[in-house]
C-alpha cells in the first residue's frame, strides 16, 4: 500500500469518485480523510457539537460540565484523533485561532433550536462560506429536513450555498434528517425514508451525507410493495446500511451515519460495526462523547476507531 501523509490507495480510491469536482474540493476532502487515527483507512469518525444551538445548554453540557467551553470540543476531537470537528459559528470562533491546523473543521451553516419546535422544522441560516473560509474550515455542512413542509425552502437554500462552497474548494456535507407532519416518528428512521433522504442529499451536491441509523421498517405504501416486490434485503443493521451506501450514488458519496442521543456503549458499538460491516464510511457522534468525562470518551472513542479499524 502506497501512503504519504494518510493518503493511502484506500483514500485515492475514494477520491477517485470526485474527479469532476475542482481540486480544492478533491484536497478538502483529502484532509478529511487522511486526519487522525483513522486516517488513511477510508473511515470517518468526526465529532459534532451542534446540541447547545439546536437542544440547549443544559441538556447538552450539563452531564459533563466541560462542554460548555467551546476549547473543550476542540481539544477532544483533537486528542481523540478524530477525522474532523463540526459546530456552529459561534463555538468554531471561539477556538478555531487556538487550535489551528491541528484538525480540520466543519462550519455548520443553519441551524434549528428546541424553543421553537414544530412538526414541520426548518433551520436559520447561521454562518456563511466566507465564515468557513476566514476560520480555515475544509468544509461546510447543512441541514435538510426531508418530509417538512419547508424542505423545499431548504432544498434552495442548500443548492445556493453549496454552489459558493464549491467555487472556493469546500467540501459539502449535509445532514439529510427526514422530519415533519406527513411522517410518523417511526418513519423518521425507516429504511425507505432515510435511503430516500439520502438520494435527495447526493442529488442537491453533497459530497459527505449525514443520516440516521435506519431501522427495518417502511414508511410508504408504494415504497413497500418495491422491497417486497424486489426482496430488498434489509433484515440486518448491515444490510440497511448497505442499501442507503447504495442509494447514495451506488456508494460514489461518502455516508456517514449519525450516534444520535446518548446510548449504552453496546448498542452503539454494535452500530459501528453494522456500518463498518454494510459499507458505511464512518460516524458522526457527539453526545455520546462529549456529554462523559473525557477519559471515558477518549476511551469510547477509541473503542469506536478500533472498530472501524478493524482491529476489534
Amino acid at each position: 500500500m502506497s501512503e504519504c501523509n494518510g493518503m493511502t490507495d484506500r483514500v485515492k480510491e475514494i477520491l477517485q469518485q470526485y474527479q469532476t469536482e475542482t481540486p480544492g474540493i478533491v484536497t478538502n476532502l483529502a484532509r478529511l480523510l487522511a486526519h487522525g487515527r483513522l486516517g488513511g483507512t477510508g473511515r470517518l469518525v468526526i465529532l459534532p457539537v451542534d446540541q447547545g444551538f439546536e437542544h440547549g445548554p443544559a441538556r447538552s453540557f450539563a452531564a459533563n460540565a466541560s462542554g460548555y467551553d467551546p476549547h473543550y470540543h476542540f481539544g477532544l476531537g483533537i486528542d481523540a484523533g478524530c477525522n474532523a470537528y463540526a459546530a456552529p459559528l459561534g463555538f468554531l470562533e471561539a477556538g478555531a485561532t487556538t487550535f489551528a491546523g491541528q484538525i480540520p473543521l466543519i462550519l455548520k451553516l443553519n441551524n434549528n433550536d428546541s424553543l421553537s419546535e414544530t412538526k414541520d422544522p426548518n433551520a436559520a441560516i447561521t454562518g456563511s462560506v466566507k465564515d468557513a473560509l476566514r476560520l480555515g474550515c475544509s468544509a461546510i455542512g447543512y441541514t435538510i429536513y426531508p418530509g417538512s413542509a419547508h424542505s423545499q425552502e431548504m432544498y434552495q437554500h442548500l443548492r445556493e450555498i453549496a454552489q459558493e462552497a464549491k467555487s472556493y474548494g469546500l467540501a459539502v456535507v449535509v445532514w439529510s434528517y427526514p422530519r415533519g407532519s406527513h411522517l410518523s416518528k417511526q418513519g423518521e428512521t425507516a429504511i425507505d425514508v432515510v435511503a430516500y433522504a439520502a438520494q435527495i442529499a447526493a442529488q442537491l451536491g453533497a459530497h459527505i451525507i449525514k443520516v440516521k441509523m435506519p431501522s427495518d421498517h417502511i414508511e410508504q405504501a408504494a415504497a413497500k410493495k418495491v422491497y417486497e416486490a424486489e426482496k430488498i434485503p434489509i433484515t440486518t443493521p448491515a444490510d440497511r446500511v448497505r442499501h442507503v451506501v447504495q442509494s447514495a450514488f451506488n456508494g460514489r458519496r461518502i455516508v456517514i451515519f449519525s450516534g444520535g442521543a446518548k446510548e449504552e456503549d453496546q448498542k452503539i458499538f454494535d452500530e459501528v460495526r453494522a456500518i463498518r460491516d454494510g459499507g458505511g464510511f464512518g460516524s458522526i457522534i457527539g453526545r455520546n462523547s462529549f456529554q462523559r468525562a473525557k477519559p471515558q470518551a477518549l476511551e469510547f472513542l477509541g473503542k469506536v476507531m478500533k472498530i472501524y479499524a478493524g482491529e476489534e
